[in-house]
C-alpha cells in the first residue's frame, strides 16, 4: 500500500512538473524541482501536448459553430495556443534560428540567450505561424482538425526527451543543461505515448511515413545544434517541438 501510495505521488509531480514547464498553468510543484526531475518528468511533455491539442481544438469548435470562418478560426486556434503554453517553443524555435548568425560558438550562445529577435529569428517564428495556420485552415473540418492538432502536439512533445537524451547540452547551465538526460524508461514511454496517438490518427502507413519525417527532421536540427551550438539548449528543444508540430501538421492536411 504504501509502495502505490508513493508510486502515485510520484506520477502525480511528474505530470504538475511537465504541465507547467510546457503551460502557463499554475500547477507546479510547490517544493523546488531537484537536479534530474525534469528529466525523470520529460514522459509527460505528450501529456501536456494533449491538453495544449484539445483546448485549440475546443477553441476552434466554438470559432466554426459560430460560423467564422476557417481562416480566422485557425488564428483564434493558435492565439489560444500560444496563450496557454506562453509561446515558449515559439520563443526557443526564433532564438535558435537568430543563434546561427553568430561567427562563434561562444557568440551563438550569446545571442541565443539575448531577449531581442532578429531577422533570423522573425522570419523562422513567421514561416512557423503561417504553415500552421495555413495547415488548420486548409484541413477545416473541425473533427479533422482535432485529430490533427492533437497529433501534433501529443507526437512534437513526445520528440524532446529522445532528443535530450541522444544530444548532448551544450552548457551546463540553462533549462536543458539543469534538467540533466532523461532515464531511457521516460524516453521509451513518451514515444509509445506519441506513437500510439499517431496510429489512431492517421493509421500504420501514416504513422510510418510521419515517423520517417519527423526523424529526418531531428536528425537534421541536431547535427546542426552539436555543429553550431555544441549541442542542445533549452531554445534548441523548442525549434524541435515546433519543427516536429509542423511536420504532423503537413502530414494531417496531406490526409484529410
Amino acid at each position: 500500500m504504501t509502495d502505490y501510495k508513493e508510486n502515485l505521488q510520484n506520477l502525480v509531480a511528474d505530470l504538475r512538473i511537465g504541465l507547467s514547464l510546457c503551460t502557463r498553468l499554475p500547477v507546479g510543484p510547490s517544493e523546488a524541482v531537484g537536479e534530474g526531475d525534469i528529466a525523470s518528468a520529460s514522459w509527460t511533455f505528450p501529456i501536456a501536448g494533449l491538453l495544449v491539442g484539445l483546448v485549440g481544438t475546443l477553441v476552434y469548435w466554438i470559432a466554426v459553430r459560430t460560423n467564422t470562418a476557417p481562416q480566422p478560426a485557425a488564428a483564434l486556434t493558435l492565439a489560444a495556443i500560444l496563450l496557454l503554453t506562453g509561446a515558449m517553443h515559439e520563443d526557443g524555435l526564433a532564438d535558435t534560428a537568430d543563434g546561427f548568425g553568430g561567427k562563434t560558438r561562444e557568440r551563438k550562445l550569446e545571442i541565443m540567450r539575448d531577449s531581442r529577435i532578429g531577422t533570423f529569428g522573425a522570419c523562422a517564428l513567421a514561416i512557423s505561424l503561417l504553415l500552421r495556420w495555413s495547415t488548420i485552415a486548409d484541413i477545416a473540418e473541425p473533427r479533422f482538425v482535432a485529430t490533427a492538432l492533437i497529433s501534433a502536439h501529443v507526437a512534437a512533445r513526445a520528440c524532446l526527451p529522445a532528443f535530450m537524451y541522444l544530444v548532448p547540452p551544450a552548457r551546463a547551465d540553462g533549462l536543458s543543461g539543469s534538467a540533466g538526460q532523461p532515464p531511457f524508461p521516460s524516453v521509451i514511454a513518451a514515444l509509445l505515448l506519441g506513437i500510439v496517438c499517431l496510429l489512431f490518427a492517421f493509421g500504420p502507413t501514416g504513422t510510418v511515413v510521419t515517423l520517417l519525417m519527423l526523424l529526418l527532421a531531428a536528425l537534421v536540427l541536431a547535427r546542426l545544434a552539436i555543429r553550431q551550438f555544441g549541442g542542445q539548449t533549452g531554445d534548441v528543444l523548442g525549434a524541435m517541438e515546433q519543427i516536429a508540430e509542423i511536420v504532423v501538421l503537413v502530414v494531417a492536411a496531406s490526409r484529410f
